[in-house]
């Protein structure tokens, strides 16, 4: 059992084994993040895990309720705040109760006032600390990075927001994903919120198109956490890329325009993050058109979403191989050959140069005919 539970003031002792988290995480409520977690706690019961319930959020849905039916719950705490009581996890009690697994519900959650706490994700680390395992749930729109960019989305400020360092710490991240057909279905069929509140919310934070942008979103996140993950633990030299990234290589002649149109496309068509590179001789000066060209690729990269990047080597070949190993680029898109042909007969390609430096990061290189 976990030693006497020292006041909200103290130090907290810490479990040589610090749990485990797993994070289910969704599009927006409803689509089956609290539900999942209740299923795969009866299967771990059923196993011989000691499973109890910190933490339930059903918000009246009654398939939530039934499926936590099984399942040892902690009793909440009450807290009076302006002369009303008001219940949260007991924190402390979970400790003292010392399962293997605890699950909680709604990991952005604001504590009441008078918690020890401010926020329900402090609670979960201080359990976790204390090598417990924690099933936890929360929704794409509290993660603190994304809260500018849900709000033009949805029109809504999230003030309920969870560091994204809980993401990258925790141990599983589990995307729960259904169609906004399928949520929308959900809310007309009463599942999701009461009647009353349908139609508002049809008309709010469930609009398709903020559906469609939150399940990306969310997808999105977790791939890039699968990602890195991947990343940190294969050998030097070695890519896990799950995304699509499109690497633009423009230079001072007038066919990087169309280069970078070609690889906006690309990207668009893959749902690809985009970039564009410039390569500058660090012994030469660039003319005032030549700048002011650069000046319109740029401009146009950034309409296109992309981020360009400005880069002194008298290498370009090398940068650039360099830059697509460091950015998990996988298209590159170059222009043909500007070197006319008696020169190739006496020296490799600029070509055939960048496919050799890179063949073994395995991309795709698409060399577009332009305008002469």
């Amino acid at each position: 059992m976990y030693p006497s539970i020292p006041s909200p003031n103290s130090s907290y002792v810490l479990s040589a084994r610090r749990g485990k988290h797993k994070i289910f995480i969704g599009m927006a409520p409803g689509v089956g993040k609290t539900y999942k977690m209740l299923e795969e706690a009866h299967l771990l019961k059923q196993e011989g895990i000691d499973v109890v319930i910190g933490i339930l959020e059903t918000h009246g849905r009654k398939e939530t309720a039934a499926k936590a039916a099984g399942l040892e719950i902690v009793p909440r705490k009450g807290f009076v705040h302006e002369n009303v009581t008001l219940e949260e996890m007991d924190t402390d009690a979970i400790l003292e109760r010392s399962p293997q697994l605890v699950l909680i519900d709604e990991l952005a959650h604001t504590n009441v006032p008078g918690s020890p706490r401010e926020k329900r994700y402090q609670d979960v680390e201080i359990i976790l600390a204390a090598g417990i395992d924690v099933y936890s749930t929360v929704n794409i729109q509290h993660l603190e990075s994304l809260n500018d960019l849900v709000a033009r989305i949805t029109g809504v400020v999230v003030r309920e927001r969870i560091p994204d360092r809980l993401l990258d710490e925790a141990d599983a991240v589990v995307v729960i994903d259904v169609t906004p057909e399928t949520l929308e279905e959900r809310l007309q069929e009463g599942k999701i919120y009461a009647p009353e509140k349908i139609e508002q919310s049809l008309g709010n934070f469930f609009q398709r198109r903020n559906l469609i942008a939150l399940r990306e979103l969310a997808l999105r996140e977790v791939a890039d956490t699968v990602e890195d993950e991947a990343n940190a633990s294969i050998s030097v030299g070695q890519t896990c890329n799950i995304h699509e990234r499109v690497l633009v290589c423009v230079s001072t002649y007038p066919n990087s325009v169309q280069l970078l149109r070609r690889g906006g496309r690309i990207a668009s068509y893959m749902n690809a993050r985009l970039y564009a590179i410039f390569v500058a001789d660090p012994e030469r000066f660039l003319t005032k058109a030549e700048s002011l060209h650069l000046d319109t690729c740029e401009k146009l990269c950034r309409e296109f979403g992309g981020e360009f990047l400005h880069i002194k080597s008298s290498n370009v070949a090398n940068a650039i191989a360099k830059v697509a190993e460091t950015y998990h680029i996988t298209q590159i898109v170059i222009g043909e050959s500007q070197q006319p042909k008696w020169k190739r007969w006496f020296r490799r390609s600029f070509t055939q140069r960048l496919m050799d430096l890179i063949r073994h990061q395995k991309i795709d290189l698409h060399i577009i005919a332009t305008d002469k």
